[in-house]
Formats: C-alpha cells, sequence, structure tokens
C-alpha cells in the first residue's frame, strides 16, 4: 500500500494530505469524505452496480446454503452453557478496534467514513464489552457471539472468502494466582466446543512462553475433559498474538477455529492482572462438515 499510496498523494493539490491526516477534526473530516461518496454514487449507473455485483468480492454472496447454516447457529446457541451471555454486535466497530486491541494492520480492516469499521473480529469488540462489565463490577464476565464480519485481505485459496461467520466466546477475569483462573475458562470454553463438535473434537494447545497454565493443563484442565487436549508444539501461527497459550479447533482434518489468552482486557482497563481467553469458530466450516461437504 505505501508506493500506491504515494502515487495517488502526489495526484491531490498540496497540503491535501496533512489536512485529512490531521488538519481537519473529526467532523469535519466525515463531512468531507460524505460529500465526495455522494458526489461519486451520483455517476453510479444500475449496470455499474450490477458488474460491482458479480465482480466485488466484499458483496458476493456466500456460497452456504442458509438454511443450513441457521441449523447450525441454533445448535451451538442451544448448547451455550447459562454462564456465557449473549450478545448480539453491531456490524460496525469504532475505528481503530482491530489495530488498537488486536495490534491488527488497518489495511486489513473495512474502514468508514463516519468514523468506524466493518466488524472483522467478533472477539475484539467482545473483549471491550467485557471489560465495560469488568469495570462496572462484574466479577467474571463470559460473552458469545455470532457475527459475519469482513476482512480486508485478499487470500487466493479455497474456501477462503471476504466475509464469513464466526461464533467466538470471550471470557474475562482477574488473576486469582497460579493460573487457576485461566484454566476455570479453558476447561469452559473447552468443554463447550466438545458439546459442539462432539468425540470426534481435535482440541489442541500451543505454549508460546513459559506460565503457570502449563502446569494447570496438566493438573487441572486435562483432567475435567472428556475428549484428548493435546499439544502441539510445531504450531507458530499466532504467536505474536496470543499471551501463552494459544488453542486449536477442529474435526478430523478440519481447522474449524482458534483461540489462546490474549492481554486485551487487560489493556482496556489498565489491569495487568486481568485475564482474558478468546475462542472461536467458522459456522460456515461447521456447516460444512457437519453436512459432510
Amino acid at each position: 500500500m505505501g508506493d500506491v499510496g504515494e502515487r495517488v498523494w502526489r495526484k491531490v493539490p498540496e497540503g491535501a494530505r496533512e489536512a485529512f491526516g490531521h488538519g481537519l477534526s473529526a467532523s469535519e473530516l466525515q463531512t468531507a469524505l460524505l460529500e465526495v461518496s455522494r458526489v461519486r454514487a451520483g455517476a453510479v449507473t444500475p449496470a455499474r452496480v450490477v458488474r460491482r455485483w458479480q465482480e466485488d468480492r466484499f458483496v458476493r454472496p456466500s456460497v452456504v446454503d442458509p438454511r443450513a447454516l441457521v441449523k447450525t447457529q441454533a445448535m451451538v446457541w442451544e448448547r451455550l452453557p447459562e454462564r456465557f451471555a449473549g450478545v448480539e454486535l453491531s456490524p460496525l466497530a469504532p475505528l481503530g478496534t482491530c489495530s488498537a486491541v488486536a495490534t491488527v494492520d488497518q489495511n486489513k480492516v473495512v474502514s468508514t467514513m463516519r468514523g468506524n469499521e466493518v466488524a472483522s473480529d467478533p472477539t475484539n469488540v467482545l473483549a471491550i464489552e467485557a471489560a465495560v462489565r469488568r469495570r462496572a463490577g462484574q466479577e467474571r464476565v463470559d460473552l458469545a457471539a455470532c457475527q459475519r464480519v469482513v476482512r480486508a485481505q485478499a487470500v487466493d485459496a479455497p474456501g477462503m472468502f471476504a466475509h464469513f461467520q464466526l461464533f467466538a466466546l470471550v471470557s474475562s477475569a482477574r488473576d486469582t494466582g497460579s493460573g487457576r483462573i485461566e484454566a476455570e475458562m479453558l476447561v469452559d470454553h473447552l468443554r463447550f466446543w466438545h458439546d459442539v463438535l462432539g468425540d470426534e473434537a481435535q482440541l489442541t494447545f500451543t505454549t508460546f512462553a513459559p506460565t503457570a497454565v502449563r502446569e494447570r493443563i496438566e493438573d487441572t484442565v486435562r483432567p475435567a475433559l472428556k475428549v484428548p487436549f493435546t499439544e502441539d508444539p510445531a504450531r507458530d501461527k499466532g504467536s505474536n498474538y496470543y499471551a501463552g497459550t494459544a488453542l486449536g479447533v477442529g474435526v478430523g482434518d478440519a481447522e474449524l477455529g482458534d483461540g489462546g489468552f490474549t492481554r486485551w482486557t487487560a489493556e482496556l482497563l489498565g489491569d495487568a492482572k486481568e485475564r482474558c481467553l478468546i475462542s472461536c469458530v467458522s459456522t460456515e466450516r461447521l456447516t460444512a462438515v457437519l453436512s459432510g461437504v
């Protein structure tokens, strides 16, 4: 994006870059961008809309049968333990949510002209909601959401799309010492995914940094599960994303989701003792597995 951006800025009047970057207030910038959008939209023809519908990966419909997807969603929600509060998330999040919470490059997110961004990961916004509830005095927060998200980076691989649906869990509580609260949250998340996926569930973990959680996996987490919880020492995906321990969730050879401990609520609350566990599964991949595709 760097070279392309520089070429674009050379086409606009001198000072425009500074004005759009920091010279205009948020409301002034929004007004300017909305006017640009209105002018450009006024030049769009029905034929161009059809062409964009066919060519733009961001707007093309999902290939999944919605009837099958709804059945999968209903099954997952029905298995959700009472301790998890369901949250119906907005399709938008505050601008900078992913870059500030999860340190994801903003170019991977679809930003809007109104100071928002299109949701790209439900765990990010659930972590914000968890921090709000923790600040309000809730001792432990457990949240769940099912959300269609959009990601801007182009992935030229089979089964990868610009928009897809994720079912996500986020738990947050203050450290109680010796990895005990982390173990409790791990058991709750893993039991849920086992219940959803059945005895063929492939639940794995990788320890990126030595913590007390590794000991609790042996003496607390594994004994509490009815399915193997296998260590994956070769994994390096997410080593800069997760704090200490990462999770893998799948069935057989099919990778369905991911998870792990993050520092998100600790940073949102300014409390290094805060612990946060996230996990999520693609409901579309799960639907394909359930239907034998």
